[in-house]
């Protein structure tokens, strides 16, 4: 399959370049493992921050309120209950819960390249020669995606991510940089363009290839 292609100024190149079908080609017959996948990345990636206290946890309580006979009221015998306002929380998260799910190498590897090949399908991967900012400046970036077509949700592969790349691309709010070793199924389908330099398909290709 072969993507349209750009040299290092964003002028288009002769040559088309041609993608790995092993990695870029594959079919894609359920989207069971993309959703697992997908959904792998993000609770592995969630703080969990949520905490409540029990009864005993909260302060204060330690009174009876009323005495056990002879009011006419129900028995109790702390304000702290979780049946009153105030009170405890029965069964809410401890901050200890663990969120993160399991998926083996190999199945992540080809939802991998499954989500890929969906952006091979759709048109959405360009090739870029090489790329680099100039003094870390996010204009001059802006401008080679620009030039380029490149201009909603951009995913940019590199071979190598270096600082100057990284600060030319954060103040740019739908641009991630990626380390080409590093990309996964959620970047992948939620870029509307994914611009990968030669060096980065060859680090792809090596990575996710064949019958890995």
């Amino acid at each position: 399959m072969a993507v349209p292609t750009y040299t290092k100024s964003g002028t288009k190149a002769t040559t088309a370049a041609k993608l790995d079908a092993t990695v870029f080609g594959v079919k894609v017959e359920n989207h069971e493992l993309l959703k697992l996948a997908y959904t792998a990345y993000l609770a592995n990636g969630r703080d969990n921050l949520a905490t409540t206290k029990t009864r005993g946890l909260v302060s204060g309580g330690g009174k009876k309120p009323w005495k056990q006979k002879g009011t006419g009221r129900a028995r109790v015998g702390s304000s702290r209950t979780p049946v009153w306002r105030g009170g405890g929380v029965v069964f809410g998260p401890t901050g200890e819960e663990n969120y993160t799910k399991q998926i083996n190498v190999k199945a992540k590897r080809l939802a991998i390249r499954q989500a890929l090949s969906l952006a091979a399908d759709d048109n959405k991967i360009t090739v870029i020669e090489d790329i680099a900012a100039k003094g870390a400046k996010t204009a001059e970036l802006a401008k080679l995606l620009n030039k380029i077509d490149a201009n909603k949700r951009v995913l940019l592969v590199v071979e190598n991510k270096n600082q100057e790349l990284d600060r030319a691309a954060r103040n740019l709010p739908d641009v991630k940089v990626v380390q080409a070793n590093y990309v996964n199924v959620f970047d992948a389908l939620n870029a509307d363009r994914i611009v990968a330099t030669e060096g980065a398909l060859k680090t792809i290709s090596a990575w996710l290839g064949g019958k890995k």
